[in-house]
């Protein structure tokens, strides 16, 4: 990499943001993970410690859901570090339940945190990289947005809609040189999915051909590649990596 350049990862305090982090931080990138969660942060920082790469990994706190704090978050990101040139949508909660029984409550706060999220950062680091010439914007989206699932049609809808986010935004900015690409991960092995009861984990599993669960570092090398340069002809993409258990 010729210069040190800043990346952002939204929800990048979590098992699959940690993993995310430590890819680009092997990358040579400054990393900039956004948390929204109080307590949650000590834990990444001194997994990033021991990592040993401390000096080149900061923390920004900030709602992902509130479009002022984000304007906020990235303007104080850019005076104390510098302009993001990589961005990473990877915040999500669930608050899943079938559909009849779902309250309006647990409708919003997943499209806000998962989908509205996406416009909130994107926003405000999109007209820098376009202005720079360089940009790369990965969203990370989910198999549930491709497939569906029972009991998330919030989650499933916010998530495709990422997809459709995706493929139109590269249209815009694809000859400003910005590349725009989603990856559709599967379950992966993080504190989220092995909460899951154990007999409905049991299920998902015997769902998945290749018969274990993704590792978060796959997704992370994956973002990896994604933001490097020699994926400069790839956007507008959506790349699955979920063992085999959704094929399109």
């Amino acid at each position: 990499m010729s210069k040190k350049k800043v990346a952002l990862i939204t929800g990048g305090v979590g098992g699959i943001g940690t993993a995310i982090s430590r890819c680009l931080l092997d990358d040579g990138f400054t990393l900039v993970a956004n948390y929204a969660l109080a307590g949650t942060e000590q834990r990444w920082l001194d997994s990033m410690r021991d990592y040993g790469c401390a000096e080149r990994a900061h923390l920004a706190y900030g709602d992902v859901a509130d479009y002022q704090q984000m304007g906020s978050m990235v303007k104080q990101i850019e005076s104390d570090i510098g302009p993001v040139d990589v961005l990473i949508n990877c915040a999500g909660i669930t608050r899943d339940s079938q559909f009849r029984r779902m309250q309006k409550d647990d409708w919003d706060a997943v499209i806000n945190v998962n989908l509205n999220s996406v416009f909130n950062v994107t926003r405000h680091v999109i007209d820098g990289m376009v202005e720079r010439g360089f940009g790369r914007i990965v969203n990370i989206s989910s198999v549930n947005g491709q497939k569906g699932q029972f009991g998330q049609t919030n989650y499933s809808a916010a998530k495709a809609g990422m997809l459709g986010f995706t493929k139109a935004l590269a249209q815009e900015v694809v000859k400003k040189g910005v590349t725009v690409n989603a990856i559709s991960p599967g379950y992966v092995n993080t504190d989220l999915v092995m909460s899951i009861r154990t007999d409905v984990r049991d299920k998902i599993l015997a769902d998945i051909p290749m018969g274990r669960f993704g590792k978060p570092e796959e997704i992370g090398k994956l973002v990896s590649y994604l933001v490097s340069e020699h994926a400069a002809y790839i956007t507008g993409a959506t790349i699955s990596i979920n063992g085999g258990q959704y094929m399109v």
